[in-house]
């Protein structure tokens, strides 16, 4: 049965970032085409929520996969939602900061 996928306020906020960055460094179309393109990218979660790598020695219950091998997608799965933790973009330390997330 699919999931539903939820995105964090935190992973809708890299979301906005790194739409910022992309229409500032090229133009507003190419960051809309992208950051679609992971939203669409991440929603496919629901169907086969255990894709990507566990990484339960950063956070427990933690799931990695990589969109076009330049963002890292952060998320959890329980019975029936896919949680979207963190989208980082170009060589950001996702395991610091999903680490630090659990410190606050």
């Amino acid at each position: 049965m699919p999931c539903t996928v939820i995105f964090t306020p935190e992973a809708q906020e890299q979301l906005a970032a790194l739409y910022r960055y992309i229409a500032t460094a090229a133009s507003p179309e190419t960051a809309e085409r992208y950051t679609s393109a992971i939203v669409t990218y991440c929603e496919s979660l629901h169907t086969f929520p255990n894709r990507g790598t566990r990484r339960d020695d950063v956070r427990p219950g933690l799931r990695i996969t990589n969109y076009k091998k330049r963002t890292v997608i952060a998320f959890s799965v329980d019975a029936e939602l896919v949680s979207i933790i963190g989208v980082y973009y170009g060589g950001q330390d996702f395991v610091t900061a999903l680490q630090f997330d659990l410190d606050d």
